[in-house]
């Protein structure tokens, strides 16, 4: 079975929307193996979106994540980074199909209510950033 990490981010932080994300993936065949709500800090963003240092949305990307808390959650399944983004939809909520955690939930392309590791590294180093070395 493969984990991938998720955020539920402010915005549906906000919204009440975490149980029903939750459920959605639940429906979808993930089980959840991690859980915990957190505020991130500066630092922790920063480490966690690294990968998007120098980039012209950086510091809205940094300042909306650390705006109010977060759900960090670690998803077991089969094919879980794969079946979790398409889960998730497209970035744009505009552009989601329909049903996806995005069409339902997403406010905007920087609103958008989630994240999904891309990859088994990413998921890897996503998760110790929330988790520390239990992931």
């Amino acid at each position: 079975m493969e984990k991938t990490l998720v955020l539920i981010k402010p915005d549906a932080v906000e919204r009440s929307l975490i149980g029903n994300i939750i459920a959605l993936y639940e429906k979808n065949g993930m089980k959840v193996t991690g859980l915990k709500m957190v505020h991130a800090t500066k630092a922790s963003a920063e480490e966690h979106y690294m990968e998007h240092f120098g980039r012209p949305y950086y510091d809205n990307l940094i300042g909306y994540i650390t705006r109010s808390p977060i759900v960090a959650m670690v998803l077991e399944g089969e094919d879980a980074i794969t079946r979790v983004r398409e889960i998730n939809g497209k970035t744009d909520p505009r552009q989601a199909a329909e049903g996806t955690v995005r069409a339902l939930y997403g406010i905007s392309t920087s609103e958008n209510t989630v994240h999904a590791s891309d990859s088994p590294e990413s998921a890897k180093r996503e998760a110790e950033v929330w988790f520390g070395s239990d992931y």
